[in-house]
């Protein structure tokens, strides 16, 4: 679910990033905050409360306060912290928190932000706007990492570049398990277990998932873009289409 939220942010402005220290035992209530926050508690540590729930800050554990969110935090060992105030299209109900390896590398991105906002340069804004991004991706990479062991993702990792860069050609289970080394059926199952769906299922979300962006831009037709997706036919993309998001390409334009 936080990547899902994360990942529809529209950032248009950091407002400021601040290097702030708690002292041990410090509480406070806040209610419906009027932007979001993204905070690195680099020494000490703070626990964060909100409907019914616990989320820990500390160098290894990265909180995103968002808009409209109401929790009670306490410093439950004291110490310095950023916080990136900033404001974006959305809002959420409750703080997110993301579990990170190595704190270190996302502290650094915070300093950099800080150090290069300090500047003033002309294109300062637009800069923060961008390193803001890269720290969130950072953390929503981090957050993916944790659910995905290393070693699985790097068997299937031929068939996923592939599927990438010719998620427009035609496929199959046995074409990609040849690509990984792979027998087609552990393939398939170890596919599916990564990834969350079997290798045609995410072919085709790929191919989906251009077709949204097509349908919002200038394209000729749809019968083109069936053929440009790897559809053989119109009739086999609206089905499909239809299949992944409950509309016909035509309903989904008008949305």
């Amino acid at each position: 679910m936080s990547n899902e939220v994360l990942s529809h942010l529209i950032i248009t402005k950091v407002y400021s990033i601040s290097n702030l220290y708690s002292p041990q035992n410090t509480r406070m209530r806040r209610t419906n905050r009027q932007r979001w926050s993204v905070v690195i508690k680099y020494e000490g540590e703070t626990t964060y409360t909100s409907n019914g729930k616990t989320f820990l800050s500390d160098i290894n554990h990265i909180v995103v306060l968002p808009k409209s969110c109401s929790y009670d935090w306490h410093c439950s060992k004291a110490g310095h912290y950023f916080s990136i105030e900033f404001e974006c299209n959305d809002t959420y109900c409750e703080p997110i928190s993301f579990a990170v390896k190595n704190g270190e590398k996302i502290l650094k991105l915070f300093r950099d932000l800080e150090f290069k906002r300090n500047l003033k340069k002309d294109a300062a804004e637009l800069e923060s706007i961008r390193d803001l991004y890269t720290i969130i991706i950072s953390l929503m990479q981090a957050e993916h990492e944790r659910y995905v062991p290393g070693a699985k993702q790097k068997k299937i990792a031929p068939a996923v570049e592939f599927i990438s860069q010719h998620y427009n050609e035609k496929m199959t289970n046995d074409s990609l398990a040849g690509l990984t080394g792979l027998s087609t059926v552990y393939f398939r199952k170890l596919f599916s277990e990564v990834m969350g769906v079997p290798p045609i299922d995410y072919v085709h979300k790929i191919r989906i998932e251009k077709a949204k962006e097509m349908l919002k831009s200038d394209y000729v037709s749809l019968s083109d873009m069936a053929l440009s997706l790897g559809y053989p036919s119109l009739y086999d993309f609206s089905r499909t289409f239809k299949k992944h998001t409950g509309l016909s390409p035509s309903k989904y334009e008008s949305l």
